[in-house]
């Protein structure tokens, strides 16, 4: 629907908008202290861009996303060089909204696992990987996918840039990639690429 993407749109210009207009502090005094036991409670936005990587996949699947997550770190910061960072897991939730062939929907529900890299003090990259049950109803009017319930797996790449202490503004990719793992075909399987933009909140 138009008024999911305009949200999407809006919600990442909010993003990059925030950014710009934090309060100008010093470096040490925004650094965050993330020990094991914090949580992370985070909502991103983005839009989906489809890859067709063979001459059977023909649906040109895109829309916007929303994806609204909870995290616990496990571990204090590992290693001494450029590599030191900090492994959390938890668990996200995906509502992907498809526009062609026609307009159709998905939900799904993923654990989470990313590592934190902190040597940058507040800027903090990361790596994650996410993968879970998916049900939408594309599956069924389309040639590449046979039935509604799938598995989503998605690997990306971020960073997050600390507003506050427990407050930071994320930016990053991911590349999306939905089947139903064998258990109906044909089972060609969905790609796709998702920039993002959100928040997360630490406490």
């Amino acid at each position: 629907m138009a008024l999911l993407a305009r949200t999407v749109t809006t919600f990442t210009t909010l993003t990059l908008i925030t950014i710009l207009i934090a309060p100008g502090v010093r470096a040490d005094d925004v650094s965050p202290t993330i020990t094991v036991g914090t949580q992370e409670v985070g909502l991103t936005a983005g839009y989906m861009f489809s890859h067709r990587l063979t001459e059977l996949h023909t649906t040109k699947q895109h829309g916007p996303a929303l994806m609204p997550s909870w995290m616990m770190t496990l571990t204090d910061p590992i290693g001494e060089s450029w590599y030191r960072g900090q492994v959390s897991i938890g668990a996200e939730m995906v509502y992907l909204q498809f526009r062609e062939p026609i307009l159709t929907h998905g939900v799904g529900f993923t654990p989470r696992i990313k590592y934190t890299f902190v040597a940058l003090g507040r800027l903090r990259p990361y790596a994650e990987f996410t993968g879970g049950p998916f049900w939408t109803d594309l599956g069924g009017n389309i040639d590449e996918q046979a039935n509604e319930f799938n598995f989503v797996l998605t690997g990306g790449v971020g960073v997050s840039w600390f507003l506050t202490p427990q407050l930071a503004a994320n930016a990053g990719y991911r590349f999306h990639h939905i089947s139903n793992a064998g258990t109906a075909f044909p089972n060609l399987g969905l790609n796709a690429s998702l920039p993002f933009g959100g928040f997360s909140f630490y406490f």
